[in-house]
């Protein structure tokens, strides 16, 4: 996200110099970097966030990091490859578990341990000779040398020099190597020997085996894209549409298409290639979605594969999931779901809706779907991540290291990411940006309309909270002890009070105790002489509504009939 470097003494090394940051996001081939986080995953290092130290760290330390954690993968994968081995019932899958040797090979393995021991207790010249007295070395391999080998041999150590394999050895040595070498007989042999093995490659090998997951979705995306004329895009942001070929941004979705004709469609599959595997995604806005090569109008992105595999016998790897995703993109700011018919105002809350309709990885702990790996990673880790993560500055404890980084770049560093897009003003709030754009800048302000009602929101999450306690009259929390049911849980707090009758809000005047804090306010204000609830007729203000209701049946018992 940023490669912004900031001059200071390394955190790691104490090198000074322009050096990167340890709590921010920085993208290495298309894969996300907090060095911060490295730490804790590789060494569980928990470094200090106090102020007064650095937070920088230097190229050659990062570099040793990248080394640690890849190291930490790789021996994490082989560890599950192994244990996955010992509780497998195929013996094609168990042959690298732990086999008591044959006796022959114990032989040899002692011999090479005292071999070892000597090259350490000895010279080189010495070594030798202490080799040749225990005896030649017993290869495994068949002794039968060609013409000319064993003269070429008897200038060698026998240790240096192993014989060449026969044909009939090269099955236990590489019998991967012997498959193309059947392969190749009585074929023709040119000066390319690739192009032979390519072409005469054995039968029983897939094709789908020798490509990688990421080369399937490279393939499908540009397939789809160079035979139709759906346009490619990157995710929007608050200046506009970027292209997807060169980030150049544009205020309108005509202009950005108008522009997307200059570039030449065979770029796709050269800036595919810089996406990384576990975070490739293709937005395509498919308006009057059409194949380019018979000219026929299509009503959908599925219908597309099926017309370019049956009618044009193209290649496109059906068994993968989907990282094409379709938009039909307009410029009335109006976003409208292909799969459900859903209307979204922002670009952003279709983007996340449209991980329910391509559940390409799911979340085990809740169900989520996500449409990329790398999203379901952050989810895990923002959502699910379990431990005690302390901030050192105010003492507060957080359930993830996403929450504890927010709470510290926002409340100690006081950190401002969100930027007015017409001035220099910056905000720690989505919302609060939003309310600045409407009132200084004019712009119209975002609302979330109810389809029922009318009532107009703010922000989505009220309005689908409107939507499922107004109009769907959802109340998923019920009181044990009476048939009381409820929206929130907050509610449901609030009504136990009832049942429990404890009372623990005290005023500080009178000593008196409420069981509601709410209760306690409107009891404050006798103390404050806070007389609200004036009487319409005679002028005569009260504390409490109540205290009005009972004058008005009292003293004016004709008007409080028509206000009943």
């Amino acid at each position: 996200m940023s490669s912004k470097k900031n001059y200071g003494l390394c955190r790691c090394c104490s090198a000074k110099g322009n050096h990167r940051e340890l709590t921010k996001e920085y993208y290495m081939n298309g894969i996300r970097e907090v060095y911060y986080d490295l730490f804790m995953e590789c060494f569980n290092l928990f470094l200090s966030t106090d102020p007064n130290l650095s937070h920088l760290i230097c190229s050659s330390c990062i570099q040793r990091l990248r080394e640690a954690s890849s190291f930490r993968m790789m021996v994490v994968a082989t560890e599950k490859q192994l244990l996955s081995c010992i509780n497998s019932t195929d013996e094609k899958e168990t042959f690298f578990v732990n086999v008591p040797p044959a006796p022959e090979l114990t032989a040899q393995h002692d011999l090479h341990i005292k071999l070892e021991l000597k090259e350490e207790e000895y010279e080189h010249d010495d070594y030798e000779e202490d080799f040749h007295d225990e005896g030649h070395l017993d290869t495994g391999i068949d002794t039968d040398l060609v013409e000319g080998e064993a003269e070429f041999l008897a200038r060698y150590s026998s240790l240096d020099v192993k014989p060449l394999p026969t044909r009939n050895s090269l099955y236990q040595i590489c019998p991967d190597f012997v498959r193309r070498l059947d392969a190749m007989k009585d074929a023709v042999i040119h000066p390319s020997v690739l192009t032979s093995l390519v072409k005469n490659k054995p039968k029983k090998m897939k094709p789908s085996t020798l490509l990688t997951e990421k080369m399937v979705h490279i393939t499908n995306a540009t397939t789809l894209i160079q035979c139709s004329n759906i346009m490619p895009f990157r995710s929007k942001n608050r200046s506009g549409f970027p292209c997807f070929y060169c980030s150049s941004i544009f205020e309108t979705v005509d202009k950005l298409r108008d522009h997307t004709l200059g570039h030449e469609k065979d770029d796709v599959n050269k800036i595919l290639n810089r996406y990384g595997a576990e975070c490739m995604v293709v937005y395509a806005d498919v308006t009057d979605l059409k194949c380019t090569i018979c000219n026929t109008d299509l009503p959908n992105l599925n219908e597309l594969k099926s017309h370019l595999i049956k009618v044009h016998n193209k290649k496109i790897f059906t068994d993968y999931t989907d990282r094409v995703i379709p938009f039909k993109l307009s410029n009335d700011h109006i976003y409208e779901c292909q799969a459900c018919g859903f209307n979204f105002e922002t670009f952003g809350a279709i983007e996340r809706h449209m991980n329910t309709h391509y559940r390409n990885y799911v979340c085990h702990e809740c169900g989520t779907g996500f449409i990329t790996k790398y999203r379901l990673k952050v989810h895990g880790k923002s959502m699910h991540a379990a431990g005690n993560f302390p901030c050192e500055v105010c003492k507060k404890v957080f359930s993830s290291q996403q929450k504890h980084k927010n709470h510290v770049d926002a409340v100690h560093k006081l950190l401002k990411r969100f930027k007015c897009a017409k001035c220099p003003e910056r905000f720690n709030e989505y919302f609060r940006r939003q309310k600045h754009m409407v009132e200084v800048h004019g712009v119209a302000p975002l609302l979330y309309k109810c389809n029922v009602c009318d009532k107009s929101f703010e922000r989505r999450y009220t309005l689908s909270r409107h939507l499922k306690r107004d109009h769907l009259e959802e109340r998923d929390y019920q009181c044990e002890l009476c048939s009381y049911k409820c929206f929130t849980n907050n509610e449901l707090r609030v009504h136990m009070v009832k049942h429990n009758g404890e009372r623990i809000f005290e005023c500080s005047v009178c000593k008196k105790s409420y069981a509601r804090k709410k209760t306690l306010k409107e009891h404050m204000r006798i103390h404050n002489n806070d007389r609200r609830f004036a009487c319409a007729v005679c002028g005569q203000a009260f504390v409490q509504k109540c205290s009005l209701k009972g004058h008005l049946k009292t003293h004016h018992h004709e008007y409080s009939l028509q206000m009943v």
